[in-house]
Order: structure tokens, then C-alpha cells, then sequence
């Protein structure tokens, strides 16, 4: 046999054997293969061993695990007009293959895009003490709107955390002084309801002290025994005439 007829058969084979052994490809169990039939959607297969016909079908990978993007840190003003700077993370996954593929160009850097706009449109209806103090709401607002404009897509937005909401140093200079003030206020507030509590008991003593007379004098007496102990100075009391009256009556008697 001639020699380049050898060699025809044996490229042909080595052909033959490589065409075959393109046809099978192997899918991991978070994987599925999206599958097109001369540019037409076919099915979506997988995971495991699956075979597509060179040249006549076209294969494109798609991972189901769930995906950990960072947004990048977006400048944001608030409702109140105070610029601030926040990041985030956003957690999702693909539920629909065939969405993910066909629907978008590519999912990752569309999602990506979409949690910035997400990110400044809904903070932005928000106050700074909100973003500080209510997170969990905040997040939970930013999460179902990702997840409504990405279901087109295929895609379900699971989770979004906002990591740091960083001010400029006027703004924490100020948010400290007010801070300062409310504790002052509330120091205020608390001194005087001390007051107000303090009178109140003044004038139920007083009042109580008023219907009994033999109560008053006992206290005149206290005070006395009171002021006694210091014997620094001599202090001279008057005495009361209503006591001197109390002292005779049994004499009179």
C-alpha cells in the first residue's frame, strides 16, 4: 500500500477519534450546559456525562453556585443632602440557565451594574441616621429591588449586606457634637424631673407636717439635735411660743 494512502487513513482516524471524543463533555453537579442547535436554543443538560455534536451543537457552561460580589464603594447622597461613600456585598445564584444566557450578555457584569444604580437609588431616599441605624432595613429594601429587576434574568438576589458607610471628618465632627448636645439635654432633662420629684415630696411632707402639730415639733427638735452636734459654733434658736404653749397646758391641767 502507498505510502501518503497510509497516511490519509491514519489522519483520517486520528480525525474520526478526535471528533468522538469532542462529543462528550462532563458537567459537575453545580454545573448545567446550555445547549444551542445551529444558533437555536435546544435544552439545558447536566450535570454528569452529556454528548453534543460537534460543529452542529454549541455548548455554554453556566455555574449554579452561589456568586459573592463586591460592589464597589459608590457615592451616595443622602436624603438630607449629606454625601457619604458605601460599599457592599451582594449574594446570588442562577435558577434559570436559560435566562442567564439568553437574556443578558453576560449576567455577572449586568448584576454587578445593577447593585451600584440599586445601591445609590435607594440610599439616596433615605436619611443619614437611617443608614447608620437601620441596616437591616435598608438592606432588606436594596435586596428585593435587585431581585425583582434580575428575575428577568434568571437570576435570584439572596442577600445584600452594607459594609461601611464612610463620612468625611466635618461630618463626624458634627454628628459628635450633636451627640454631645443630646446627652446634655437628657442629663437636663433627667436633673429636673429629679427636681420635680424632690418638690413633690417637699409638699406632701409639709402638707402632712401642716395637720399635725406634734409632727412639727418633733422635727423642730430633730433639726436641733441635728445642728447641735457641731459644736464649731453657738447658734441661738428662738423658741417656738406654740411649743411653750404645748410644755404648759399639762401644767395647767
Amino acid at each position: 500500500m502507498d505510502f501518503d494512502v497510509l497516511y490519509f487513513y491514519f489522519t483520517l482516524a486520528l480525525m474520526v477519534i478526535l471528533l468522538l471524543m469532542s462529543m462528550f463533555r462532563i458537567l459537575r453537579e453545580y454545573e448545567r450546559g446550555v445547549i444551542f442547535f445551529l444558533g437555536r436554543f435546544y435544552k439545558v443538560k447536566g450535570p454528569g456525562l452529556i454528548i453534543v455534536i460537534p460543529v452542529l451543537q454549541q455548548m455554554v457552561r453556566v455555574d449554579l453556585r452561589t456568586v459573592v460580589m463586591d460592589v464597589p464603594t459608590q457615592d451616595v447622597i443622602s436624603r438630607d443632602n449629606v454625601s457619604v461613600k458605601v460599599n457592599a456585598v451582594v449574594y446570588f445564584r442562577v435558577l434559570d440557565p436559560q435566562k442567564a444566557i439568553i437574556q443578558v450578555e453576560n449576567y455577572l457584569e449586568a448584576t454587578s451594574q445593577l447593585a451600584q444604580t440599586t445601591l445609590r437609588s435607594v440610599l439616596g431616599q433615605h436619611e443619614l441616621d437611617e443608614m447608620l441605624a437601620e441596616r437591616e432595613t435598608l438592606n432588606a429594601d436594596i435586596q428585593d429591588s435587585l431581585d425583582k429587576q434580575t428575575d428577568a434574568w434568571g437570576i435570584k438576589v439572596s442577600n445584600v449586606e452594607i459594609k461601611h458607610v464612610d463620612l468625611d471628618e466635618s461630618m463626624i465632627r458634627a454628628i459628635a457634637k450633636q451627640a454631645e448636645a443630646e446627652r446634655e439635654r437628657r442629663a437636663k432633662v433627667i436633673h429636673s424631673q429629679g427636681e420635680f420629684e424632690a418638690a413633690e415630696k417637699l409638699l406632701h411632707a409639709a402638707t402632712t407636717l401642716a395637720q399635725q402639730p406634734q409632727a412639727l415639733q418633733l422635727r423642730y427638735m430633730q433639726t436641733l439635735t441635728e445642728i447641735a452636734g457641731d459644736k464649731s459654733s453657738t447658734i441661738v434658736f428662738p423658741l417656738p411660743i406654740d411649743m411653750i404653749k404645748v410644755w404648759n397646758e399639762p401644767q395647767s391641767k
